[in-house]
């Protein structure tokens, strides 16, 4: 099959083969490990039939897949109409309606879009009395700032056994979300259709809405996975904070945690870091220090993966451990300014 004219109306999935060839081998390999094996074969199918692509047919996607991506940002922040007053601001009316359409179709609604414009403590007071599965689910679709909210006004047990099923959560059937939304709907008076299989839940949910949590909250749901399964909350704290963090600190932060740090393990964990962290550490230590230090990455040679990545987690330990005392100061998650002390 002969590359697709740029006068001729695409398909969905030839426009998806068309930017998935532009991606790239590595970024192409990556997107098809997120999907269905149906959808892998289907886009397949078309990259096969591609014979070349007319350098404005590229372009024409690419541009039409800037547009609905930045309209579903602005949908995802504050609905369908939000997403038209920014869009009509700066691309014009018709523009804007263009990218509506396309984005409303590829939407086909989704799942419980309606929480979105609901009072966080209208949903926690409907909600606190359901099932704790039926409040991970919901959880689940909620915007994580909204779910914050929302998980911090459930009692502590609930927390911690909603928090673990969030976690440890997949696919949900379409059926399943169709009854729950449709009773939530009702209650909440708003409107919502099912959409396929929604994958929804999971630890990285989880720590978004851990990190725009209050300490508090944050610190009994951990508490909470910890009896239950020490493994899972381990990898929720990791991720709330990972190594690379180290350069949010504040130098006096940064000096203490250097202060329980062996320097040996240090540059273990030093290999390979991107510059601005490497340089971080240099720069709250003194020049002999960080000249010794340079020093030891360099006679270490090549280090083993999985070594780096234990002497970072457990430089993590000391500065989880020293928040938790009130000795550093750790900056939460995006969209919530707070801090320990």
């Amino acid at each position: 099959m002969e590359g697709p004219d740029r006068d001729v109306d695409l398909t969905g999935a030839q426009k998806a083969a068309v930017f998935l060839l532009q991606m790239g081998k590595e970024r192409s390999a990556r997107v098809l490990q997120a999907l269905r094996e149906q959808e892998v074969e289907e886009l397949l199918t078309e990259v096969a039939r591609l014979d070349g692509v007319d350098a404005d047919v590229a372009d024409h996607v690419l541009d039409e897949f800037r547009d609905l991506a930045a309209a579903r940002r602005y949908f995802t922040q504050g609905g369908m109409s939000f997403a038209a007053e920014i869009l009509e601001a700066t691309m014009g009316p018709a523009k804007a309606r263009e990218v509506l359409e396309r984005l409303s179709a590829s939407l086909i609604e989704l799942p419980f879009e309606f929480l979105r414009r609901a009072d966080p403590r209208q949903v926690l007071t409907y909600l606190q009395d359901e099932h704790p599965q039926t409040i991970t689910l919901v959880l689940a679709h909620m915007h994580p700032d909204h779910a914050a909210m929302v998980l911090g006004g459930l009692p502590e047990a609930l927390q911690s056994d909603v928090a673990h099923r969030l976690a440890t959560m997949d696919r949900t059937s379409p059926d399943v979300i169709a009854r729950v939304e449709e009773v939530l709907e009702r209650r909440l008076s708003s409107l919502i259709q099912s959409s396929d299989f929604s994958a929804a839940g999971g630890v990285q949910p989880l720590v978004e809405i851990l990190n725009r949590s209050d300490r508090a909250t944050e610190r009994l749901i951990l508490e909470g996975l910890e009896t239950r399964n020490l493994d899972l909350a381990e990898e929720v704290r990791s991720r709330m904070f990972v190594f690379e963090d180290i350069v949010t600190l504040d130098d006096r932060s940064v000096q203490m945690v250097l202060r329980e740090v062996d320097a040996k393990h240090l540059a273990v964990a030093l290999k390979g870091v991107r510059d601005d962290v490497r340089q971080k550490i240099l720069d709250n230590m003194s020049s002999r220090a960080s000249t010794n230090l340079l020093d030891e990455i360099e006679l270490l040679g090549p280090v083993r993966l999985k070594s780096v990545e234990g002497a970072q987690a457990d430089i993590v330990r000391v500065i989880r451990a020293l928040e938790e005392a009130g000795q550093v100061v750790v900056q939460r998650g995006a969209g919530n300014d707070e801090f320990v002390v």
